[in-house]
């Protein structure tokens, strides 16, 4: 999105307090159970993991942390300790988030530093693909969504920023270190 388009960050913030993320709502559980399956079929509680993104109802953690798995939250709004971006993490989850990256690329390679040998990046979002009538598509039209993107972009961000492999299964996305 045009910087000039962007929302301040007050703004930005007033619309993600819009959101109804009731940790506990069984609809917004299923919502997330791409990222939280992957999580619980590929790492051990023993596992440290990052809800990065987490937002004002952090339902990745609540359901990690009720299955005994160990994973903290960050959001530069609404958990916003930095200090958490010092530690590497076995997994990172995040979900509805990197349609919000003003810059991609950096978020990326910080995603990526924060990963273990051998981590994962678990992300969601919609991807666009020429299927879609871009002036119809619902995804474009929040105001925080700043950045879109397509299985290319995708797979560029895997080759620059040092991904091992990605797999696009639907909505999520899993990047390997």
């Amino acid at each position: 999105m045009d910087k000039k388009l962007r929302p301040d960050s007050d703004t930005e913030k007033l619309r993600y307090k819009e959101h109804i993320n009731d940790v506990d709502d069984k609809g917004y559980q299923k919502f997330v159970s791409p990222i939280t399956s992957a999580v619980l079929n590929n790492f051990s509680p023993n596992d440290k993991g990052l809800d990065f993104g987490a937002g004002t109802g952090p339902v990745i953690s609540k359901i990690l942390n009720d299955n005994k798995f160990s994973i903290v939250q960050y959001d530069p709004f609404f958990h916003n300790f930095p200090n958490l971006l010092n530690t590497k993490y076995n997994y990172i989850a995040c979900c509805e988030v990197m349609e919000h990256f003003y810059y991609p690329k950096k978020e990326f390679v910080l995603l990526r530093n924060l990963l273990q040998s051998n981590g994962k990046l678990f992300c969601m979002t919609d991807l666009y693909d020429e299927s879609i009538d871009f002036h119809k598509w619902y995804y474009k039209n929040d105001q925080t969504h700043v950045f879109i993107y397509h299985k290319n972009s995708i797979e560029w961000i895997r080759k620059e920023i040092g991904f091992f492999d990605v797999k696009i299964n639907g909505r999520l996305i899993t990047f390997s270190k």
